[in-house]
């Protein structure tokens, strides 16, 4: 099959087989190109889609950016159900096979870095939100764990709305109080339980869709033989505070903590374009 060549991440050579039904990009399924002791992961792309000029413009739509990218990511999570891949770039594509093998080459030594410091690793995402929601919904005068259909009493005078503004206040500052000393204390915990960590800006709720307000946004590099401990305690913070809410994702290819080289992947005008990697957040 004639295109150019989706590269989805670099591994070190492995013996277990992907998933006999899974597709890549563009409906290709992945293949792996060896060079020396390292594998790329690659599938055949159209250049109609992929060349320069139409990624660039394909970049700018969502839903073509949506779907490639879960394709991507289908890619990369079938790798890491057999093996420690090393993720590259949403949309890192060369012209053909020795492009590929040439940035192998050029990128070697990093690669192998990296690989050696992610081997029997995988990433997992903790999020921690106050549920602001839930207060507002209440009403003005309302404490954060009311019942969220028990409507707050209307103020009566200007004195009234003014007082049950402050109580208001009041119980949110408590609440975002107690809620970053929880993510303190829960990152703290977390990050010695793991082998790395990384803290990523808050989300925004309007792009991310998640209900409250996120004040911890981390993501902990965690031993495949250390994850089930790892989760268990996750889990048991997640009634230890009232109007706190704790979200695990995972396990994900180690994304966090690739390294920024493993996104670079060309050489000599070889490269046909990049993009953000799989799962990137604004």
């Amino acid at each position: 099959m004639t295109g150019l060549r989706y590269v989805y991440a670099v591994c070190r050579p492995f013996d277990a087989a992907l998933q006999s039904q899974l597709t890549g990009v563009a409906g290709d399924p992945p293949r792996l190109l060896p060079h020396g002791d390292l594998v790329a992961v690659v599938s055949h792309v159209p250049e109609a889609d992929f060349g320069e000029e139409a990624l660039r413009t394909h970049l700018e739509d969502l839903d073509w950016l949506t779907a490639t990218a879960r394709a991507h990511q289908q890619v990369v999570d079938a790798l890491t159900a057999v093996t420690t891949p090393l993720p590259l770039r949403l949309a890192t594509v060369f012209r053909d096979d020795s492009g590929v093998r040439l940035m192998l080459e050029e990128r070697a030594a990093a690669f192998r870095r990296t690989l050696d410091r992610l081997d029997g690793r995988v990433e997992w995402g903790v999020k921690v939100f106050v549920e602001t929601e839930r207060t507002e919904r209440t009403g003005a005068g309302a404490e954060p764990s009311a019942a969220p259909d028990r409507p707050a009493p209307r103020p009566v005078s200007g004195r009234d709305y003014l007082r049950q503004r402050r109580r208001q206040s009041r119980a949110d500052d408590d609440l975002w109080s107690r809620a970053e000393e929880f993510a303190t204390g829960l990152h703290a915990e977390l990050s010695g339980r793991a082998d790395d960590a990384r803290l990523h800006a808050p989300q925004n709720p309007r792009l991310s869709g998640a209900a409250g307000r996120n004040v911890l946004n981390a993501a902990y590099l965690v031993r495949r033989d250390a994850s089930e401990e790892f989760v268990e305690r996750v889990d048991r913070t997640k009634d230890d505070a009232p109007g706190i809410r704790v979200e695990l994702t995972g396990p994900w290819a180690a994304y966090s903590f690739a390294g920024e080289e493993t996104g670079a992947g060309a050489a000599d005008g070889k490269k046909a374009g990049d993009g953000k990697k799989a799962g990137e957040e604004s």
